[in-house]
């Protein structure tokens, strides 16, 4: 049974009964932190973190690891000792690549990055402040995830590309065979296709998700590619992206709120009839995990502002405003990020926390909380999505939650993996930032937030982004929250990369063709596009590493 079979919504842990009447014996889920797996993880958390913020300074992106995580297992388990035994679990080899992708992101994207912008700004007293903020605002973001797994919002048979990716190739590892071949065959096609530079993790995903979605993805892509000879100006220059982005991130924030009410009203129609309760109850709702992120949100930009002494440059009134919409910002951002990572493996993470600034910027906030709030919005998103490609392999190695009880014992086992991993990446980032800064290694993101602070607020900056927040709310709204296509057409037209939109068109076409000859395909052609996928991953991974030499 495939991802693609299972039903669009089923509450956090819900899954099919064992077939026939008989009761199978309970699945013991291994230990995150039994001494064998606690040693695998933590090495490779150590690993992922330096990994992370060396490519960060040095190439300006964070590559996927988890890949790399699944496949040192793998080879771990090969040693001829009884004390790497347990590496021959898919579901160790799945913390492995939970733990070793959230250190990687966590060190890169939600510490080093974040307290770059301070020291950037000339302002090192800012430096541990901001580190402590996002330091916790991480752990809160991995949390989020966990918690929304599985719901309306963020469904468990949701695309995740990464996800089943990493999904696939473990089950290739462990099982062989035709589904194996197949995975090699993605692997092969991936690995020409990233040599020759063409972005093919979109072209992978193109087979995975909703076509619709997809479809406006590629889309942005191309017209961001090609705004200049087709309407003879630099559409980011006029902040059309980024006004779409606004718009259709309300609607889309809309439209989560009404996900809640619906499945609180499902919740107690399910109170009243025939359904098991304590199901129910294993795992928080949607509502109540966003009631307890906004409460904790509002907490840590207090937090924030009240040891970085901004505060004193603020009216009371201005101060409440400040965290109000830091926290609000935090949140938002998390949501987006997620929602496009989910839909499509790419997150504009970048551009989402420049949208809050440049909105931070109009409201009128002195310019030193413009760095912090700058870094604190910049400090979510990365770890959540990343938390979902992980629970989504879990939730397809564990069996696409048959069984519910060790489906969420497995995703509290891959929670403490994350966890550990950000634990471990808060010390290495703590100690590595000094020698970083000191020798002019900044991530290049950093550079451009400073600078857009510096630079203040252009004229017709807020027309622009108003008329085109309309556009991208219309769009957004016409599309649905299944399909995204205001949020995924944002993402496009915020990344400029044209090859990706010709490869998610390909792509598409190459699944239509196929859909249409055999509809049975479906399957096959989604273990292909994991090998494509992972081995994109690959190739960037270490490509990336080269490249810092």
């Amino acid at each position: 049974m495939h991802a693609s079979h299972s039903p669009d919504h089923q509450p956090p842990g819900a899954g099919a009964p064992a077939s026939g009447g008989a009761q199978r014996a309970p699945q013991a889920h291994p230990m995150a932190l039994s001494p064998a797996n606690l040693l695998l993880l933590a090495v490779l958390s150590v690993l992922g973190a330096i990994i992370g913020i060396e490519l960060l300074v040095k190439v300006g992106v964070t590559p996927n690891t988890a890949i790399v995580g699944a496949l040192a297992a793998m080879i771990c388990a090969r040693v001829p000792l009884r004390f790497f035994r347990a590496y021959r679990s898919v579901h160790v080899q799945n913390l492995a690549q939970s733990a070793i992708s959230a250190a990687t992101f966590g060190a890169a994207n939600s510490l080093l990055l974040p307290i770059a912008i301070p020291f950037l700004f000339g302002r090192e007293d800012l430096v541990l402040p901001m580190f402590a903020g996002v330091a916790l605002g991480m752990l809160l973001d991995g949390y989020m995830l966990y918690r929304m797994f599985g719901t309306s919002v963020f469904p468990a048979t949701g695309t995740w590309p990464q996800g089943v990716a990493a999904a696939e190739a473990i089950k290739a590892g462990d099982e062989g065979g035709k589904q194996a071949r197949l995975l090699g065959v993605g692997v092969g096609v991936g690995l020409i296709g990233s040599w020759l530079g063409i972005p093919m993790s979109a072209f992978g995903t193109a087979f995975i998700g909703n076509i619709w979605a997809l479809g406006m993805l590629g889309l942005g892509f191309l017209i961001r590619g090609y705004s200049v000879p087709l309407f003879h100006f630099a559409i980011d220059k006029a902040y059309i992206p980024h006004g779409m982005m606004i718009g259709a991130g309300l609607v889309a924030l809309i439209q989560v709120g009404i996900l809640v009410l619906r499945d609180q009203k499902g919740n107690k129609a399910a109170r009243g009839g025939s359904r098991d309760d304590s199901q129910l109850a294993a795992v928080p709702t949607v509502a109540s995990s966003l009631r307890f992120g906004a409460i904790a949100y509002i907490g840590l930009a207090a937090l924030v502002a009240f040891m970085s002494g901004i505060w004193g440059d603020m009216s009371p009134g201005m101060l409440a405003g400040f965290i109000f919409y830091a926290a609000l910002a935090a949140f938002v951002h998390e949501l987006i990020v997620g929602i496009a990572a989910m839909h499509s493996g790419w997150f504009p993470a970048f551009a989402v926390a420049l949208i809050t600034l440049l909105i931070g910027m109009l409201i009128g906030f002195p310019t030193v909380s413009l760095v912090m709030l700058c870094g604190f919005s910049a400090a979510t998103g990365p770890a959540f999505a990343d938390m979902g490609y992980d629970l989504k392999a879990g939730f397809i190695l564990r069996g696409h939650g048959e069984d519910p009880e060790f489906e969420l014992a497995g995703r509290r086992q891959q929670l403490i993996a994350a966890m550990l991993a950000f634990v471990v990446a808060i010390p290495v980032v703590l100690l590595a930032h000094h020698a970083f800064f000191a020798n002019g290694q900044i991530p290049p993101v950093a550079k451009v937030y400073v600078s857009t602070i510096q630079a203040g607020v252009a004229p017709g900056i807020l027309h622009s982004l108003l008329i085109w927040a309309v556009v991208g709310a219309v769009l957004q709204f016409a599309g649905g929250p299944k399909r995204q296509l205001g949020v995924l057409f944002a993402t496009g037209l915020l990344i400029a990369s044209p090859l990706a939109g010709w490869a998610v068109v390909t792509g598409i076409a190459i699944r239509l063709v196929i859909e249409r000859r055999n509809p049975a395909a479906k399957s096959s052609m989604e273990v292909f596009a994991a090998g494509v996928i992972a081995a994109d991953a690959l190739y960037s991974f270490f490509g990336s590493l080269i490249k810092s030499r």
